[in-house]
């Protein structure tokens, strides 16, 4: 089956995908076999069979070696599976080879992620940057011309050989749409800037929720904001940022953003395609960086944040931890505060809402000394002000004789 025959087909039904986790060189992640899992189930995908292959580098030809390729093959037919699913970024020349060996269409973990964000983008702006990602992934998988569409050039009887090919042209036609996409990202941005100014003006804390995906985020924001944004167990629920006021106390408020999740291995494409989005994390005054506490892998995900904090900039700006689902993880409601007395993390529960009074006290404390650090100050005054101040400087008489010559 085709890889288009396959993308028509799967609309119908749910297709069964045979997955295949790699571990290269020495670190094992324990949760890949779990993540991707839960990542073809987010796809509407039917997970039928499991290979966990472990190199010590990739093979150029099928990163795996013939060998491993033809038992997936094997494997995969018994399975009765649709589709491949491998958990790495494969080449096109890779996913190409091992597809003709196999003989069924091949995804990597990038096109899945990108199918994810397609199929989960909901306003104009998320899917237009869902749709910039998926053509400039899809740039790098164009590898040859049909040689029957090739243009032919010449005239007067003389054809001249093969002219452009159809390659070219969708080359062309890729970047005559990506220019576009662009240009209408950055009209949308500039709304979007327009909206955080006015936010601004008010001199309220901005907070952004960051955090891996599916670590209870929108449940967190609708806790805080007690509104009903979509939230749901699995893998990407979010796309679209949602910023509302939140009330921490009788004296303070802040604007809360919530956004798109994080996950290992995030394509560059996505972190490109939604830097405006992501913009909202960039330009907020503090971010809470909402933590699975019952992940059993939370320290690498909790990395694989930072990283993706680091591309976009933003891995400046100062930190909460939440180490949200206590109630699975059975630890305690606390704030813990580091040695100058700021917050540094705090321990809740989003879904039941143990905790939420003590991250409100948290934002609270911050706004307060945030509001004290950062006090506006009167301008000081350039040299030739200094310098002119004296002879215009009127005393109270000259200024009182004016003031009754006026009237």
């Amino acid at each position: 089956m085709a890889k288009f025959q396959f993308d028509s087909a799967r609309e119908a039904e749910a297709a069964r995908a045979f997955l295949v986790t790699v571990a290269l060189g020495r670190p094992v992640l324990t949760d890949a076999a779990e993540e991707l899992t839960e990542l073809v189930r987010s796809d509407a995908l039917e997970p039928v069979g499991l290979m966990q292959a472990r190199r010590d580098k990739p093979d150029p030809a099928t990163y795996l070696g013939s060998g491993k390729i033809e038992e997936i093959k094997g494997l995969a037919e018994a399975s009765r599976a649709d589709v491949v699913v491998f958990d790495a970024a494969l080449s096109a020349a890779q996913e190409r080879n091992i597809a003709n060996v196999i003989g069924k269409p091949v995804m990597d973990r990038t096109e899945l992620i990108l199918e994810i964000f397609r199929r989960r983008a909901k306003s104009k702006e998320g899917r237009l940057q869902v749709e910039l990602a998926r053509l400039e992934h899809l740039s790098t998988r164009l590898v040859r011309g049909w040689t029957h569409l090739e243009r032919q050039r010449g005239g007067l009887g003389k054809t001249g050989g093969p002219g452009e090919k159809q390659i070219e042209l969708d080359r062309r036609m890729i970047a005559s749409r990506v220019k576009m996409l662009r240009a209408q990202l950055k009209k949308l941005e500039r709304q979007r800037d327009t909206q955080r100014r006015s936010r601004l003006r008010t001199d309220t804390l901005t907070v952004s929720l960051v955090g891996y995906t599916n670590a209870g985020k929108s449940t967190l924001f609708n806790a805080l904001v007690r509104e009903k944004t979509y939230a749901a167990d699995q893998l990407f629920a979010t796309l679209d940022t949602t910023a509302r006021r939140c009330w921490v106390s009788d004296e303070e408020t802040v604007i809360l953003s919530d956004t798109v999740g994080f996950i290992r291995g995030l394509p560059h494409q996505l972190v490109e395609a939604f830097k405006s989005t992501l913009d909202e994390t960039v330009h907020a005054d503090v971010l809470l960086h909402v933590v699975d506490s019952s992940s059993p892998v939370k320290e690498e995900q909790m990395a694989s944040v930072a990283e993706v904090l680091a591309q976009i900039d933003a891995d400046e700006i100062p930190v909460i931890t939440v180490f949200n689902k206590i109630d699975v993880s059975g630890l305690d409601a606390q704030i813990q505060r580091r040695a100058d007395g700021t917050v540094k993390s705090v321990a809740i529960s989003a879904a039941t809402g143990v905790g939420l009074d003590l991250l409100r006290q948290a934002l609270a404390e911050t706004s307060a000394r945030m509001r004290v650090e950062n006090a506006s100050k009167p301008r000081e005054l350039e040299d030739w002000e200094l310098e002119e101040a004296p002879r215009t400087a009127k005393s109270d008489d000259e200024a009182l004789r004016e003031l009754e010559a006026l009237l």
